[in-house]
Parts: structure tokens; sequence; C-alpha cells
């Protein structure tokens, strides 16, 4: 007896409801019970309603070992698939935990590919919802080598298409190395995990007893290793997060960010503006309330907050158009780049400078840390990274000294010298090789301490000092300046800035690539 149509599409209605019930109600509600939203509920929720259309979802494994032949699931353990994010074109991917604990699979990495193939073909961001224990053991080194297809994809990807990963329970072994090429990790607090080896591991290997969370919590990643971005209280929280990112973002290389229509005076002086920064050079204060104040509604998206805290990265949008802001966090180490801050720095400018971002500088900055450590961790070669980073980008720059900036700082942090287009400074600026005092006590140590009184004569010698070489008009009759500007229109100076400069053009010498100092 030939089967109906009618009967073929009631079948067709089973299967998917199957496949929304992935590893069963009883792993379902294991997931539940951890504070988890299963693959679907999690792609439910990120993309805008009734947009999503999925990609696979009959897809099986072919392993035959251990009896894996008699457990398959239609779609294995990811769902996959394409929907929009506040009306943009969005692709995206969830790891299934109850289906074989979300481990990578052939198949699972095969639809992985896919859609990474489709997303940089139509140029459109990619986001991967992360919850899984890693290469599936069971398929042995064919599996390792499907993680070495996605993470070729995100090497090929790079730069060229945005690419976000959201770590919503575990993410170990050799796994962790695709979010690890991504452009911005996401993590949602006690419950996303990241790490190479496991306790039980290390435990074997060097005698360390170590607790999951201790090894790879979010709070591990964000403040110490560097590994995450964001981290977030929970997944509903985690996924408008991964959203408002994008909204700041283009969709791909070939694209500046979207415009959003702003209105109200941009160009009222800002009389806060003057009481903003102390006089004091040593007298710390949040540069998150400079930035606030030149940000379109006061608004910003801090990137790695809890990393490298001398430096601020940032998203904003500034008459509209969306900007990428460096500055430094004097409440920290007096805002002095670290190999931490360095390295944080350098990276968020690379992205913006691969997606059309501009790149705005706040600048007050005492120099490179000084201590044994920070030398012997490398800060030569991690400040470097700074230096290659702000010379390399060709998107409009746009820097401001607002306090100080001295030594070679000065010159990592857009120094005209790296290509900078507009460089602007507060009249209170001092710019020079090393501190006043610094200065005068490898200048005129001698004189200081043959004086009657030193203290006098030492005050004396650093207000001349300053006077004739740590100020801003010193820096602008060179042309390392091009203009000091009036604090309170520090907003409207930047926009228009901006605006001048939305039509350049700037390309590097043919190369294949170069040799930043990693």
């Amino acid at each position: 007896m030939l089967t109906t149509n009618q009967e073929k599409l009631e079948g067709l209605i089973r299967l998917k409801e199957q496949q929304i019930d992935g590893g069963g109600a009883e792993r379902i509600e294991a997931q539940h019970a951890k504070g988890k939203l299963t693959a679907r509920e999690r792609i439910d929720k990120f993309l805008d309603a009734n947009t999503f259309e999925e990609f696979d979802s009959f897809k099986l494994h072919n392993c035959t070992h251990f009896k894996m032949h008699e457990q398959k699931y239609a779609g294995d353990a990811v769902v996959t698939g394409c929907g929009t994010v506040n009306g943009r074109q969005t692709f995206v991917f969830a790891q299934d935990f109850t289906i074989f604990g979300g481990t990578l699979s052939v198949a699972s990495a095969e639809k992985i590919c896919k859609i990474m193939d489709i997303a940089a073909r139509t140029g459109a961001p990619i986001v991967g919802l992360l919850d899984s224990g890693g290469a599936r053991i069971q398929e042995g080194v064919d599996s390792l080598a499907a993680c070495g297809e996605i993470f070729s994809r995100n090497t090929a990807y790079s730069g060229v298409i945005p690419q976000i990963s959201v770590i919503m329970g575990p993410c170990a072994g050799a796994a962790v190395y695709s979010p690890a090429l991504t452009d911005f990790i996401f993590m949602v607090k006690n419950v996303g995990q990241m790490y190479i080896t496991g306790p039980n591991v290390i435990k074997s290997v060097t005698g360390e007893n170590v607790s999951f969370e201790e090894l790879g919590a979010a709070s591990v990643h964000s403040s110490k290793s560097g590994n995450c971005h964001f981290v977030a209280p929970d997944e509903e929280s985690c996924l408008y997060m991964v959203r408002r990112l994008l909204g700041f973002l283009p969709q791909n290389n070939r694209e500046k960010p979207t415009p959003v229509e702003l209105t109200g005076a941009d160009f009222e002086p800002d009389e806060e503006m003057l009481n903003m920064v102390p006089a004091d050079p040593n007298r710390p204060y949040d540069m998150r309330q400079v930035i606030s104040r030149i940000a379109d509604k006061n608004d910003f998206m801090e990137v790695h907050s809890n990393f490298g805290r001398s430096i601020i990265t940032a998203f904003a949008r500034m008459g509209g158009q969306s900007v990428g802001i460096v500055a430094q966090q004097p409440n920290f180490f007096a805002g002095a780049l670290t190999v931490d801050a360095a390295d944080k720095g350098a990276r968020f400018v690379r992205f913006c400078d691969c997606f059309n971002i501009p790149l705005i500088a706040l600048v007050d900055v005492p120099g490179y840390m000084p201590s044994v450590d920070e030398e012997h961790r490398g800060i030569i070669r991690h400040g470097a990274k700074m230096l290659y980073a702000y010379a390399e980008a060709t998107v409009p720059k746009i820097s401001l000294i607002l306090r100080k900036a001295y030594g070679g700082a000065y010159v990592a942090m857009s120094s005209k010298s790296l290509r900078t287009d507009i460089n602007y400074a507060w009249p209170n600026a001092e710019i020079a090789v090393m501190g006043p005092m610094g200065a005068i006590n490898i200048l005129y140590r001698s004189h200081v301490e043959k004086a009657e009184d030193p203290d006098s004569l030492r005050k004396k010698l650093v207000e001349e000092y300053t006077s004739e070489f740590a100020n801003p008009y010193i820096a602008a009759s060179s042309g390392h300046l091009d203009d000091v500007i009036d604090p309170r229109y520090t907003r409207a100076r930047l926009i228009k800035a901006l605006k001048l400069l939305e039509n350049k053009t700037d390309v590097n010498p043919p190369k294949k690539h170069g040799n930043i100092p990693l």
C-alpha cells in the first residue's frame, strides 16, 4: 500500500518533534536543573522571533565503534542554521549537551563547517553557543581532524566576518581552540568553563588539586588568563549582550557599521569636562566617566573589563557612528601599559581595523609599567604589539591627550608618528620623554644634591621643565598635535573629526602578511 502525501507529512512532523526533544526528557530536565537552557531554547532566545532556519537537521554520525551505531539522533549533537538579530542575518550553531554531552563528532563538525562557509560567502556574522565535553572520544583521530577543519575556517574567516563564541557549559580539550580563534568570547558565570585538561589529568601529571571552577571558570578567564571578554550572570543576559555587541559591528569586512540616527544637540559645551581630570598628574580618576560624557546617550560597551585593567577598550557611538575607544584607566597602575594591557589594547585595535570601525584614543599614560616582573614577562615584546597594531591600522584614527603622555607609551598610544590622522590635546597635557620629576632627577641630580635647599630647587626646576618641555604647545608647534582644544568641546571636536575622516582611504605596502611580535 502506497504511503499518502499526508502520511509522509505526518512522519516529518513526528521526526521534527523528536529533534526538539534532543536526548530525551530526562536529559533535558537534567540540563534545566543545572540552570542551563537547551540548544534550541538558546537559539530561540538569541535570534529575532520566528526567524530561525535550520540546516542539516537529519544529519547522522557514522561511527560504528563502541556500539555507537545503536545510538543515533537526527542532527547529532549540534543545531545549526541562521536567522536575524535586530533584523540582520546572523548564522548560529548551538551544541546540544543532551546528546552525547554535546561532544564534537565528524558529523557535528561538518554541520558547523557548512554554515561557517555559507556565513563567509554571504558576509554575515557567526555565533557559536558552546556546551560540550570536547572531541568525541569514540571517533578517535577522526574527531580531532574534524576539530582541525573548524580551526582552519576560524582562521580563514578571521577578519572577514565577525566570529563570536558563547561558553554556556563546559568547553574542553582540543575543541576549546575554536573559541580561542574567534573575535570575542562570552561566558556565563558559574556555568561556563574552559580548560585544555580537566582536574583529574592535572592531578595525575603535576599532583595539583584544583576544581573545575578554579581551573576554568568565567572569573578566571576574564581576569587572569584573558581568554574571556564578557561575563554574564545568566544565559538570557549573556545572549542579550551578544545581540548588543553585534549592533556595534558591520556584517563583514566589506561594510562599515550601520550608523544610528541621532537626535538632539551634539555640540553644546560640557562644563563638567573641565573637572573630569584632576590637575595633579599623580591623582587617579575613573576614565569611564570621560567616555560616558563623549559617547552618544552616555552609553558604551566595555570589552575585557576585568583584564589588563590599566587600559579600557570599549565600543560606543559618537554622532550615531560606531567607534572603538582605547583609553588609559588611571585608577589602575596610574594607567601604565602592562603586558596584559598591551595585549588587550593591540587585539582590540586590530579587530576594529579589520571591520572598518574608527579608533579614538584617550591618552593619560605615564609610560610602560616599570617592574622586574613586567620586564621578565616580556613587556618589550608585548608592548610592541600596541605600536604594531596602531601603525598597521588604516581606519580613521583620532587621539586626545587628556593629561600626560610620557616616553614610548606616548608613541604607542596612537601618536602622529604611527599614522594617526588627527591628534588633539587638552591645555593641561604634559608630553615628554618622561615625567618632569624623573627628568630633573637625571638632568640636575648633582645640582640638587649640592643645593642648600634641595626641595625648593627641585620644585623650581620641575616647574621650568614643565613650562619649557612638557606642555602641549611644544608638541603642537612641531606638528605632533593638530590642535590644543577646549575640554568643554571635546565631544563636538571628536564627532567633527570623525565626519571629516569618514571617506578616508589608506593602504599598507603589498605583502602576504606582517609579523606582529606575538
